[in-house]
């Protein structure tokens, strides 16, 4: 259980924390609380959804699985194919916003620094769960050490200002921002992929999911409230390490950076593994090249998988932005998540925990925050799912025509 929800906190409470405010801030004006409290609903309910699911399938490939159960292997097949796109984009992200913060300025040398980062933690988990999990527990302590000097330097210090005024808010804005701060939240997707590595998986998971997400937003409402209260976010890249300069603590920055680094780092270890294990998945059942369904014999991960993700996340960070990868990355993972909300009202009353309520909040959330992101970021991203999609009907038409 303790490793699970540790595995779930590393994966959310990471690289956004420090990186997500300054584009929600530019898209959501002064209505950048909104768009947090409406990316925190869509969050608890879409954990609710996964949660219910998980408990009910206790398998490795998350709503990959559930959609395939629940609504067919369509959606089963967009369900992993969003959450494999997204997630590598999210892996990038993380590569990039930890080498941002070690080596701020230089360019290439930063995209060889997050190639670096990627290359060393695929090595970590390809050793297995069980360490993985050990060094997430090292680096989200760290990371919520850094947050907790964070929130008392900027409740200590000077000056402070009322928070702004939301008559200026935009609703387009406010809702383009609560997906992009939906970045931050979707972590807890990692601890559904774990079903077949935990004890008692029906009862551990559907609890971690709901512990991690609910610790999570509480953290993001304060770092949020905090930060509101000292500087506009949507001013400067780095908005946690500006703060602390703007109430006369510049010793802090420093530490913030470093914590940055860390809290990223604890990110991309988590996010390698989920990736992995739904590549697995979608390798068993065809979906994928069946090479990538290898489990290493000794340390029974999908090593395969783990390698060939490696591979693109490093090509990711060689050739993309951070902009770019965290509007891509929330497309895919709002639709991922948009299926397992479907597939969890689908469920008859004995398998159900919350209302059915919750899971048509959630898919409503995720589809219209989902829209509204940066277009470009949209629209390349369903492009690639049309594409995975086309290339699946081509195949699935050919071997009919071969069995008749």
């Amino acid at each position: 259980m303790t490793d699970a929800v540790v595995i779930g906190l590393g994966s959310m409470v990471g690289a956004g924390v420090f990186a997500v405010w300054t584009p929600a801030a530019q898209a959501a004006g002064s209505g950048l609380l909104i768009g947090l409290a409406l990316a925190a609903v869509v969050a608890y309910c879409n954990a609710a959804s996964s949660a219910q699911l998980a408990a009910v399938y206790p398998v490795s490939g998350g709503t990959y699985v559930y959609g395939r159960e629940r609504l067919g292997e369509w959606w089963g097949f967009a369900a992993g194919w969003c959450f494999v796109a997204g997630k590598t984009a999210s892996c990038a992200a993380m590569a990039l916003t930890f080498a941002t913060y070690v080596v701020p300025g230089t360019e290439w040398l930063q995209r060889l620094l997050a190639l670096a980062a990627v290359i060393a933690l695929a090595a970590v988990n390809y050793r297995g769960v069980t360490r993985t999990a050990r060094l997430t527990r090292i680096l989200v302590a760290c990371t919520l050490t850094v947050l907790a000097l964070v929130l008392i330097v900027l409740s200590t210090g000077e000056p402070h200002r009322d928070l702004p005024s939301l008559a200026g808010a935009s609703p387009y804005g406010v809702l383009q921002a609560a997906g992009l701060l939906f970045f931050a939240f979707a972590g807890y997707a990692r601890i559904a992929t774990m079903g077949e590595e935990v004890r008692d998986p029906a009862r551990t998971i559907p609890r971690a999911i709901s512990i991690a997400v609910l610790v999570a937003i509480g953290i993001y409402l304060a770092v949020g409230v905090a930060l509101l209260r000292v500087l506009d976010p949507a001013s400067t890249a780095a908005p946690l390490a500006a703060a602390v300069d703007t109430v006369g603590a510049a010793w802090a920055s420093p530490i913030v950076r470093v914590g940055a680094a860390v809290a990223s780092l604890g990110a991309l270890l988590a996010l390698i593994a989920g990736i992995g294990r739904t590549a697995l998945a979608m390798a068993r059942n065809h979906d994928l090249p069946g090479w990538l369904a290898a489990v290493h014999p000794r340390f029974q991960v999908p090593h395969h998988a783990e390698i060939a993700l490696a591979v693109v996340v490093g090509v990711l960070v060689l050739t993309t932005d951070l902009r770019g990868v965290i509007g891509f990355s929330s497309f895919g993972v709002l639709l991922y998540y948009a299926i397992a909300n479907a597939s969890a009202f689908t469920q008859p009353a004995d398998q159900r925990r919350w209302p059915r309520a919750l899971n048509v909040i959630g898919l409503v959330g995720c589809v219209v925050l989902a829209v509204t992101l940066p277009w470009t970021s949209a629209v390349a991203a369903a492009a690639l799912l049309a594409l995975a999609l086309l290339v699946r009907a081509v195949r699935t038409g050919r071997a009919g025509s071969a069995r008749s």
